[in-house]
């Protein structure tokens, strides 16, 4: 699946609310992060917390042009809970964190504003 991160593309093709809702995002909270040197583009591993209906889940994310490990824990970061596992090496990524690129392409996390409970479904 190859996603476009360029600002100035234009909008994907319409969907269904129904498939909207298909796309299981949710909050959790980074409880550790480590450097993922293995990874072939530079990446962090994750675990993060979604609460006790979904609990913890690892997570390979590239965002190591802004985020630092120990800058990590503790973060509320966007995930989508409910694609199935990616073997990356051998590391099992089981959820998507979500970010946006910003001018050069690197990721920034994408965050509530406000502090929100693990496990909070987007809508």
């Amino acid at each position: 699946m190859h996603v476009n991160h360029d600002s100035a593309a234009p909008a994907a093709a319409p969907i269904t609310f129904d498939q909207f809702l298909a796309v299981d995002i949710r909050i959790g909270t980074v409880v550790s992060a480590e450097p993922f040197p293995e990874a072939r583009k530079p990446a962090l591993k994750l675990v993060i917390d979604f609460g006790p209906a979904i609990g913890a889940k690892r997570s390979s994310a590239q965002i190591t042009e802004h985020y630092r490990p120990e800058d990590l824990v503790g973060r509320q970061v966007a995930a989508v809970v409910n694609f199935p596992p990616r073997q990356i090496g051998k590391f099992l990524s089981e959820v998507l964190t979500l970010g946006f690129a910003d001018t050069n392409g690197a990721v920034v996390l994408f965050r509530p504003d406000q502090a929100v409970p693990d496990g909070s479904r987007l809508f």
